[in-house]
């Protein structure tokens, strides 16, 4: 064989592997996390049903000190959108609520725009387990499709989202603990 005709070889395997194996790979993502708030579940509820509130306790409001955000709708109600763009670690897209089971749950969708287009949902869950103690539980899912599902091979949602998850969850934890927090 000529020399071109290996390098063709080699080019088909380097691009045609990565999408033979991604046939084969999950498309379907989840994580969730959870935390103890030493609040009784009303306070808890009132505060993370606000979308605004998240620039408050978030990773990735942090990540962008400069990013620009913009709001339509009455945050806290259902329709509410937060949008953002920012750097390159903070990309841009918009967050929607979509549903709140009053007390208890709000869903959101969360349309990420850059550095890639994804849809994902998110939800945040409150319950009670004592007196002034709530069990409050962030999760998020979403799919990828083929070939774009080969990025959950590489990014390891459980360990990147699940500890920006958990940061998020810890920095709420200390501002409803705090004696200065007031709804």
């Amino acid at each position: 064989m000529k020399w071109y005709t290996w390098i063709l070889i080699a080019m088909g395997v380097v691009i045609g592997l990565p999408l033979v194996v991604s046939l084969f790979a999950a498309k379907d993502y989840a994580l969730e996390r959870e935390i103890i708030i030493d609040r009784p579940k009303d306070e808890v509820f009132d505060y993370i049903r606000y979308l605004e509130n998240q620039n408050d306790y978030s990773k990735w409001g942090e990540l962008d000190p400069n990013a620009t955000y913009t709001y339509t709708g009455n945050d806290g109600t259902v329709g509410f959108i937060a949008a953002w763009e920012g750097n390159k670690d903070v990309g841009k897209g918009e967050q929607e609520i979509t549903r709140i089971v009053e007390g208890e749950r709000v869903e959101t969708q969360i349309r990420f725009i850059e550095p890639f287009n994804a849809v994902s949902n998110a939800y945040m869950t409150t319950e009670s387990i004592g007196e002034n103690q709530t069990r409050l539980s962030w999760g998020l899912s979403g799919r990828m499709p083929w070939p774009m599902n080969l990025f959950l091979l590489v990014m390891n949602i459980e360990d990147n989202l699940g500890d920006d998850y958990n940061y998020g969850l810890e920095n709420i934890k200390k501002i409803l603990e705090s004696k200065d927090f007031d709804l």
